[in-house]
C-alpha cells in the first residue's frame, strides 16, 4: 500500500487535505476515492512509539486530495540506537545519494559540513534550499523503505562551528568516532570491542545499548590534518573501516551499516 509522510497531528476519523507533495504523488499514482493508503507523521507518540495510520482517499481534486484517517498501528522499524552522521558534503549528486541511503539504513540525523577540502560551498538562500531538498530526499526514502522516523537534515555548518556547538551542548552518552586513514587509527570493530569491555554490553548488539553514536567523515580527499586534530581535541576517537580507501559517501554509510544493519 502506498505510504505518505504527513507531518501534522492525525487522529482516527479526521478528514484532511494531504500536503502538496503527497497529493501530487497520489495523483501521479492515479488513485481514486475508496483507495487505501498509509500515512505517517515521522514523530513518536507520547509514549515514544512510532507508528502509522491507515487512511482512505475520499476526494480527488485538481489541486488537492482529501483523505479520511483510519486506525493507528504502532510499528517498530526504527533502530534502537541513534546514529548521527556529520559529513563533509560530497560534490554533485552524491550528497543526495548519501542522504537517501542513510535514511534507508536508519540514521537519526545528518549534519552537512563545509570543510577545507569541500567542493560544495553554499550560504544564505542557496544553502537553505539545498537543506530543504535533502530533507525531501529523506522523506521520500522513508516513504519507500517503511521507516516511520524521518532523519533530521540539519542546516549546513562549517566544521569548526559545529565542533564548538557540540562542545557547548554535549550529549550525555554520545560516542564520537572520526573516520580516518591515519596509521594510528583503530578499526571500528576494535573500537566497538573496547567499548564493550567498558560497558559489558556486546559491541555490535544495538539492542544492548542506549548510547547514541556520531560518525564524523570528510569530503573527497578527507579532512585536512589540522581538521582531524581539531576533531581529536573535541573527543573524537579515530577509527578506520579497513585497508581500502572508500569514497566520501561510501565511508559514512559503511560505518552506519556496521551498527544498524
Amino acid at each position: 500500500m502506498p505510504r505518505f509522510h504527513c507531518p501534522t497531528p492525525l487522529t482516527p476519523g479526521l478528514l484532511l487535505n494531504l500536503p502538496d507533495g503527497a497529493a501530487r504523488h497520489v495523483q501521479v499514482l492515479r488513485l481514486q476515492p475508496g483507495d487505501g493508503i498509509t500515512l505517517f507523521t515521522g514523530l513518536a507518540d507520547s509514549g515514544g512509539q512510532f507508528g502509522e495510520f491507515a487512511a482512505m482517499v475520499t476526494q480527488m481534486g485538481r489541486s488537492h486530495v482529501q483523505v479520511e484517517v483510519g486506525t493507528w498501528t504502532p510499528t517498530d522499524r526504527e533502530a534502537p540506537r541513534d546514529v548521527h552522521l556529520a559529513v563533509g558534503m560530497p560534490a554533485n549528486e552524491r550528497m543526495d545519494w548519501l542522504v537517501e541511503k542513510a535514511t534507508e539504513l536508519g540514521a537519526a540525523s545528518i549534519q552537512p559540513l563545509m570543510t577545507e577540502r569541500s567542493v560544495l560551498r553554499l550560504s544564505g538562500e542557496r544553502a537553505t534550499k539545498k537543506q530543504l531538498h535533502w530533507q525531501s530526499v529523506a522523506v521520500a526514502a522513508c516513504e519507500q523503505c517503511g521507516g516511520n522516523r524521518v532523519p533530521v537534515v540539519h542546516p549546513m555548518m562549517g566544521l569548526q562551528d559545529w565542533l564548538k556547538l557540540r562542545a557547548a551542548k554535549p550529549e550525555p552518552g554520545d560516542l564520537a568516532y572520526l573516520l580516518s586513514l591515519q596509521p594510528t587509527s583503530r578499526s571500528l570493530r576494535e573500537a566497538l570491542a573496547l567499548q564493550e569491555s567498558v560497558t559489558g554490553a556486546k559491541a555490535l548488539d544495538s539492542a544492548a545499548h542506549t548510547e547514541s553514536v556520531t560518525f564524523l567523515s570528510g569530503p573527497e580527499g578527507g579532512l585536512s590534518p589540522h581538521e582531524e586534530q581539531q576533531a581529536l581535541g573535541h573527543g573524537f576517537q579515530p577509527v578506520t573501516l579497513g585497508k581500502r580507501v572508500l569514497r566520501a559517501e561510501t565511508a559514512a554509510l559503511a560505518a552506519l551499516a556496521t551498527l544498524l544493519v
